[in-house]
């Protein structure tokens, strides 16, 4: 069984909370539909001993696309957002661990649309060690279409379906599915991008193919360029994932997590991912930067946990 992180604290109702205390009521429509938006986001350690998290501003931007889409009202500046994600992490950070946080927002009050309020939630956890490289197959559910659940649009109702698929690929000892839309072709998988190589070039499904708008995709189309290496967006069909030389899943959570297997069919040693994830690991920490890898750093007091060392 997984063992799941309880942190002390929580950034509810527009501040820090301790955890026990950030509820919404059994009648909200956070409850009553699962009505909200999300983003997930990643924060690492610099050399300078700075925290820097990625790509807040393309994230606060993605989650006010989302919250539009459903008619949530989100008014929270980008500057904010920042301050919120910082204020959060500082209270529960360890030097040298990366964290990951969660900013979900909820539908706390209204109905049906009308007199709609929300309430961000932000919640952060450690970052356990990814796996290198994982096994996976192709699930019996589908996608949704854009005109029924727009995977474009990061709400945990399109999450139903990949928890199907969970179950699914954990009854075939798949840790991670992949999921065909509607047409039969490549979407996604369960909370990750899909990349495939084949003759050296990296190919990605578009959005229109049931693929979330990714960020970290945008960001490894960057780096492909710098690197010389053939990145297209294009429709992939379900034969050629038995055809490819190499895969991997890519998302903010697990970066890009290298593909071996798929329904059985083993894949070569990655070589054109592999130095794709070197390089994007290297830009992450400061180590190779790169300007499409934007990074908001702060610097954390580890004699004082918990507080920031001048922060503006």
């Amino acid at each position: 069984m997984v063992q799941l992180q309880k942190p002390k604290y929580v950034w509810f109702g527009g501040g820090i909370t301790v955890w026990e205390e950030a509820r919404f009521h059994v009648s909200s429509e956070a409850v009553v539909r699962g009505l909200n938006v999300f983003e997930g986001l990643r924060g690492y350690w610099q050399p300078d001993g700075s925290f820097g998290f990625l790509a807040l501003p393309r994230h606060w931007a993605r989650l006010k696309r989302s919250a539009k889409f459903l008619h949530i009202p989100f008014d929270m500046t980008c500057q904010e957002w920042i301050d919120a994600n910082h204020s959060l992490v500082q209270t529960m950070y360890e030097p040298g661990r990366s964290m990951w946080t969660r900013a979900t927002l909820y539908v706390e009050e209204g109905h049906w649309g009308e007199g709609t309020k929300s309430n961000l939630v932000l919640t952060a956890f450690h970052v356990m060690n990814m796996p290198t490289s994982i096994t996976t197959g192709v699930s019996t559910w589908q996608r949704g279409a854009d005109n029924a659940l727009p995977a474009r649009i990061k709400t945990s109702s399109n999450y139903q379906v990949t928890r199907l698929a969970k179950v699914e690929g954990r009854s075939r000892g798949y840790p991670e599915m992949i999921l065909l839309n509607q047409h039969g072709r490549v979407a996604e998988s369960i909370g990750s991008c899909i990349l495939v190589v084949r003759d050296g070039k990296v190919i990605t499904p578009p959005w229109w193919e049931g693929a979330l708008e990714s960020i970290t995709v945008d960001i490894i189309e960057e780096l492909c360029k710098t690197m010389g290496i053939p990145f297209e967006r294009r429709p992939i069909e379900r034969t050629e994932l038995v055809f490819a030389d190499e895969m991997a899943f890519v998302g903010t959570l697990n970066e890009i997590t290298l593909i071996s297997e798929c329904d059985g069919d083993k894949l070569r040693e990655p070589r054109v991912l592999k130095s794709i994830s070197q390089r994007y690991l290297n830009a992450v920490h400061s180590l190779e930067p790169h300007p499409a890898v934007d990074l908001q750093c702060r610097p954390y007091d580890p004699r004082q946990p918990g507080l920031l060392s001048a922060a503006e």
